[in-house]
């Protein structure tokens, strides 16, 4: 017969492993609790000792993910794992950062700048849906290709 791991035990486990968010962590212990008070407990005492923190796994999330996705995306996914908008604001990238991370994206993504209005309209979906802000969007299609010492392809541009 199997020996039963306690529920400490388990979440030290998962915690081995990678950062995790108190809410996705109480959503792991949940199948092998007897009672909500026995997580709370656990929870409650590896916040205490600092061995789980929604700090430490939002700045990690963000750090992690902010090369590829734009903030909004960012807040969304931190919302789905629990982590409150307070929390995650903090370690969010600044403007500027972002702006600079879409102009990357929309580089590797696509190679030249647009060549129509139907080729724009996709580039600023797929930036849109990787969550970047519609004013980043802009801001990153009029600089991506201009940065690249093409400043003649502006006065080409009409969009």
């Amino acid at each position: 017969m199997p020996i039963q791991k306690s529920l400490r035990a388990r979440a030290l486990d998962i915690l081995s492993r990678r950062e995790i968010s108190r809410a996705e962590l109480k959503r792991k212990l949940a199948p092998y609790a007897e009672n909500e008070e026995e997580i709370e407990r656990v929870l409650a005492e590896f916040a205490e000792r600092n061995w789980q923190s929604d700090e430490r796994f939002a700045e990690a999330f963000v750090h992690s993910k902010s090369r590829r996705y734009g903030s909004l995306r960012l807040k969304q996914s931190l919302a789905a794992k629990g982590i409150d908008a307070d929390t995650a604001r903090e370690f969010l990238p600044d403007a500027d950062n972002e702006l600079q991370t879409a102009i990357a994206v929309l580089r590797k993504k696509f190679k030249s700048p647009a060549k129509d209005l139907k080729d724009k309209q996709k580039q600023m979906r797929f930036l849109m849906y990787r969550g970047f802000s519609a004013d980043t969007v802009q801001s990153a299609l009029k600089q991506a290709w201009v940065a690249n010492g093409n400043e003649e392809w502006e006065d080409e541009y009409p969009y």
